[in-house]
């Protein structure tokens, strides 16, 4: 499957001129991800929209293009927002037994390195590391001049340190040894690559984001029948009622059991707690909720439907205690909606957009009785809530595609050979004059 879409620039095209004047050729950008996500193809997206770039995706594996079964959601899935469309792309056949990205083995691809290599790009950037074909990659362009860039999103939040902990170290640390870059994509991330032997010097702020033009208010907000109301009136929720929103999977990490609790024992009032969403804890959530009027479950919503699902509440709560939960991208989504957010230390997110006390409060992963807490005090003050919601668009400004393509241009600029001082070419293909580009 090989399609090309949107971005139709390329070396020798106008490019972008720094603020001294200099030209600056679009870098030809290679990147490398494990499958379309809807997360991260709106990115694709503006990369390519940007005069900055000439891009090309290298998928290893085609999850999420048609219909078929995610297993923690427990259900057939295919979402309802473009996944390819505006910027060009390929799909590197993916000889793996068992397909996926959820064994280091799912992802078998024998001619990425030859595939990227015959583009012919500037820099390489990666999104992962931990697939066999990533690590055969890395071992491949190893005598190849041109640079790779990393992207990731995880931390040390609650690492015991053993044994094991010590020799998966060692190991990335010597992974990340290949990347003349790290993006990072928040605080906790930071320290993680730096905990992993990158310096310093060689990381760059390239945040999460989300569609901000999906997640803006209604066009008509003040019409009586919008989506979020209409949202409302099918859960059966009174309309003087604040809403407590969880999104996401049900699985033990997210501990959506851990905020059934919280909610029963907070014992509020004029408050509806709705969980979207499904997966293998459905059952038990429903058990505990034992028929308890002010807790509703709404079916999966894809991701069209989103906006109009995080409107209708006023606080969205993330309680994850696993180690799967690195940054929360529901958080953005919830915030650019105007959320109140409560979170647990669990979530890499919440040590950057959760500003505690301003839009939110952050508790002790695990602690049922802190989400109580956190709980009974934002729902007991209207005036409280309201000023946390109105808090929360300004806290996540800086998290847009925008300032994510401004970092990862930032580090290209960085890693990539600089021009001589005249603005001659580096010699470098598609990419020259980068002195006193930025």
């Amino acid at each position: 499957m090989n399609s090309t879409h949107g971005n139709t620039a390329g070396p020798g095209s106008g490019g972008d001129v720094g603020p001294l004047g200099t030209a600056v050729e679009p870098v030809r950008l290679a990147i490398v991800a494990t499958h379309p996500i809807q997360y991260q193809s709106p990115w694709f997206r503006e990369i390519a929209r940007s005069e900055l770039f000439h891009v090309k995706v290298f998928f290893l594996w085609d999850f999420g293009v048609e219909k078929r079964r995610d297993p923690t959601f427990g259900k057939v899935i295919a979402w309802d927002v473009p996944l390819l469309d505006g910027f060009d792309y390929e799909f590197v056949p993916n000889e793996a037994t068992e397909k996926g990205n959820h064994s280091f083995w799912g992802l078998h691809n024998p001619e990425l390195k030859n595939r990227v290599a015959q583009w012919g790009p500037d820099a390489v950037l990666l999104l992962a590391y931990r697939y066999r074909s990533v690590l055969e990659f890395l071992f491949k362009w190893r005598k190849n001049p041109v640079p790779l860039v990393f992207r990731g999103d995880s931390h040390r939040l609650f690492t015991q340190r053993t044994l094991l902990y010590k020799l998966r170290r060692f190991c990335i640390r010597t992974i990340f040894r290949n990347f003349a870059a790290c993006l990072y994509v928040g605080s906790v991330n930071k320290e993680y690559f730096i905990e992993h032997g990158v310096d310093e010097k060689k990381l760059f702020f390239v945040p999460h984001a989300v569609e901000r033009e999906r997640f803006n208010p209604e066009d008509d907000e003040s019409s009586e029948e919008t989506p979020s109301v209409a949202f409302r009136r099918e859960l059966g929720i009174p309309e003087e009622h604040r809403v407590a929103l969880f999104v996401g999977k049900f699985e033990p990490k997210k501990a959506p059991l851990d905020l059934v609790d919280a909610f029963i024992d907070a014992d509020l009032e004029r408050v509806t707690l709705v969980f979207v969403g499904d997966g293998a804890l459905r059952e038990k959530i429903v058990e505990r909720i034992n028929g308890h009027e002010q807790i509703k479950i709404a079916s999966f919503r894809n991701q069209k439907q989103m906006p109009a699902v995080y409107r209708a509440a006023d606080v969205l709560i993330l309680p994850s205690v696993g180690l799967g939960e690195s940054w929360g991208l529901v958080l953005n989504e919830a915030m650019e909606c105007g959320l109140a957010v409560i979170g647990s230390t669990g979530v890499g997110a919440g040590y950057d957009l959760l500003r505690d006390g301003e839009n939110g409060y952050l508790f002790e992963r695990g602690d049922v009785q802190g989400l109580t807490h956190c709980l009974k005090k934002l729902f007991s003050d209207s005036r409280l809530l309201d000023s946390f919601k109105k808090k929360s668009r300004e806290c996540v400004e800086e998290y847009s595609f925008e300032s994510a393509t401004r970092g990862l241009h930032e580090a290209c600029l960085e890693v990539l050979p600089r021009g001589q001082s005249d603005g001659s070419p580096t010699g470098h293909s598609g990419v020259c004059n980068y002195t006193n580009a930025m």
